[in-house]
Order: structure tokens, then C-alpha cells, then sequence
């Protein structure tokens, strides 16, 4: 299967994406940077100028930044201003947690975990909105979210309330910010990575879990970056509020797997 070709172009628009160094997020930088957008990416670690996404000629800019501390994220935004006058999108990327069920979890892990999934996206997005409200066109902020924010996430409890939580803040924000700002959010189902045949027990877990899905595959990075841009452009001028579902239809629920097995 082909992938789907880049056609938006948002020349001169200034991205920031949390999180945007590896993985999801570097697909999402690469998108961006091919329709010839400025794109800056934030993490904590600082990687080599090599390991940066660069896609058209074109290579991220890296801003050191933990999104989970309040003075940090009010001095990347300081940056972004300083050094381009404007930001246009900001994708908050920036997620995770390791697996532990609550009952076993410390309050740390707890308080870390919904500090970088939530609290960070709406520091982000608060900093983000100051710029864009003085801007003549606004902006636009997307939430990466996910299929746990949708659905029980037994494992990673804390993540899955967290990213409910963000479901309802794209909603209550796109009300709050309009008109100036559109706040839309992707719902992420699986996505494959470098990681994934060792998280999904190896091709062949990748292969079981990919049969579940109406599309037959997980999601790759370039599927949810297309989203992103799609949201970013002039095409969803009018789109706010939405949660876009980029989960491949979504799973079969289980209790048909089990009346379909033989007795």
C-alpha cells in the first residue's frame, strides 16, 4: 500500500510540536516540514542536528522543554515569538506511559503521568493562544489523543483518564478560544512504530492485532500526520470542536471473537 501523498502546502506557517523529535511526532514534523511549513520540535533531550526530522530541504528546529513545568513552556513560547514573531499550529504530541495497573502505581507515577498528558497539552495550549489571539488569522491547536481516552485502558489507567480529559478540554476549548483559534484532537488507535513488534509480542502479535481492525493495518505515523494537516489547513476552516477518529475503524469488540470460536 502506497502512502498518501502530501498535497497541502502551508508555506511560511510557523508549527511547533511537542514531543515531535521521535516517533509519532517526528512523522508529524516531517509532514509539515514537506508542505514547507517552519516547524520547531520540544523534548527534554536535546539530539544531534543530524537526528532532527528534516523532510524538503527543509530541517526541525529543537527548543529544549519539559511541557510539564508551567515556567518552562511560558519560556519555549517566549522563544518561538522571539525568533519568528508568530506561531500558526501547535500540535500537542508530547504522551505516554509505561504499563502498571493503578493498584500497584505510586502517586508519582500517577501525578507524572496526567501531568504529561494533560496538564502539559493545556499549558501548551494557553501559551499558544496568547500568540495566536493577536494574530490577524489565529491558529490552529491539535490534540494527539487516543482510543484509551474512548475506551477502558486496564494497565494505564491514569493515561486513559488523561487523555479523556483532553478529549473534553478540545471541546470546552474550541469554545472558549474561538473564533480566532480552532482546537481539534485526532484519536489515535494503534500506530506503528520502531517499537511496535516488541510491544505486540512480534510480527506475529502485529499481525493478530492488525486482523482486528476494518482496515486490516495499524496506523502508521504519515496516517496521523496527513490528519494533523488536514486540521492545520485552510481545508477544515470551519472545523472545531471535532475529534477525528484516525483508528482504522476501530476494534472488534472482543465478545464476537469469543461467540465466533468453536465450542
Amino acid at each position: 500500500m502506497h502512502e498518501p501523498t502530501v498535497e497541502i502546502r502551508l508555506p511560511g506557517a510557523v508549527v511547533l510540536i511537542t514531543g515531535g523529535a521521535r516517533g509519532i511526532g517526528a512523522g508529524i514534523a516531517r509532514a509539515f516540514l514537506e508542505a514547507g511549513a517552519t516547524v520547531l520540535v520540544c523534548g527534554r533531550s536535546t539530539p544531534a542536528d543530524s537526528d532532527l526530522p528534516a523532510a524538503g530541504g527543509l530541517r526541525a528546529q529543537f527548543i529544549a522543554c519539559d511541557v510539564r513545568d508551567a515556567a518552562a513552556v511560558e519560556a519555549m513560547f517566549a522563544a518561538v515569538r522571539e525568533r519568528h514573531g508568530r506561531l500558526d499550529v501547535l500540535v500537542n504530541n508530547a504522551g505516554g506511559s509505561p504499563a502498571a495497573d493503578l493498584a500497584a502505581a505510586s502517586p508519582r507515577l500517577i501525578e507524572r503521568v496526567i501531568a504529561l498528558n494533560l496538564t502539559a497539552p493545556l499549558l501548551c495550549a494557553q501559551a499558544a493562544n496568547r500568540l495566536m489571539q493577536a494574530q490577524a488569522r489565529g491558529g490552529s491547536v491539535i490534540n494527539i489523543g487516543s482510543v484509551a481516552g474512548e475506551r477502558p485502558s486496564p494497565g494505564t489507567t491514569a493515561y486513559g483518564a488523561a487523555k479523556a480529559g483532553l478529549l473534553h478540554a478540545t471541546r470546552s476549548l474550541a469554545m472558549e478560544l474561538g473564533p480566532k483559534v480552532r482546537v481539534n484532537a485526532i484519536i489515535t488507535g494503534f500506530v506503528a512504530t520502531e517499537l511496535t513488534d516488541q510491544h505486540y509480542g512480534g510480527a506475529a502479535g502485529v499481525q493478530r492485532i492488525a486482523a482486528m481492525f476494518p482496515l486490516r493495518r495499524l496506523a502508521t505515523a504519515q496516517d496521523v500526520a496527513s490528519a494533523c494537516l488536514y486540521l492545520a489547513s485552510p481545508l477544515a476552516a470551519y472545523v472545531s470542536g471535532a475529534l477525528l477518529a484516525v483508528h482504522g475503524g476501530g476494534e472488534v469488540p472482543v465478545f464476537l471473537q469469543l461467540a465466533r470460536q468453536p465450542t
